[in-house]
């Protein structure tokens, strides 16, 4: 996902706006939930330069599929994130608040969107998604889906009190 931005030179002001769609790239998403690998993300970017480098900022929109973390059905989604980042040209030295490694660059006159919309994308998706907030899940003990059986429960006795519970039987013998 490398993009030249050779016609933007070293101009302070020279803008131009980039709207394509890209393949995504692999493990781009979270265990549970994330952006299919080869499928469509529309960008709608706008690449400006600016004394330090490049500036990169736009949304970003893909479709989101996983399953949700109650009741494992099958959830897809769009999601729009913003994007908003700094390549700097090459020997501008870096800001001291940030790592060197940190810092995007450009090189030999390209750069580099991929961990862009990486950080973009895998930080707004949920950890745990739901299909719904309300969404019940599945039993812990027999996995039925709780939706499908309201009233729906086990009777669990604690294993420390089955003793007593046998002295409370009607057909025991004294």
């Amino acid at each position: 996902m490398t993009i030249e931005v050779k016609d933007l030179g070293r101009s302070p002001g020279t803008m131009r706006t980039l709207r394509e769609h890209v393949p995504a790239p692999s493990d781009l998403g979270v265990a549970l939930v994330g952006v299919q690998e080869g499928s469509d993300i529309e960008l709608d970017l706008r690449l400006e330069a600016v004394h330090e480098g490049i500036l990169v900022s736009g949304i970003a929109l893909a479709e989101v599929t996983g399953e949700c973390s109650r009741c494992l059905d099958p959830l897809a989604y769009d999601l729009q994130v913003n994007v908003q980042e700094l390549f700097f040209y090459e020997g501008v030295q870096p800001l001291e608040q940030e790592d060197d490694e940190e810092q995007r660059r450009v090189e030999h006159d390209h750069i580099d969107l991929e961990p862009v919309l990486r950080d973009a994308v895998v930080t707004t998706l949920p950890f745990q998604p739901v299909c719904r907030e309300d969404c019940q899940g599945l039993c812990p003990q027999c996995g039925v889906r709780l939706e499908d059986e309201p009233g729906h429960h086990h009777e669990v006795l604690d294993p420390r009190w089955a003793a007593l519970a046998d002295l409370a039987k009607p057909d025991r013998q004294n």
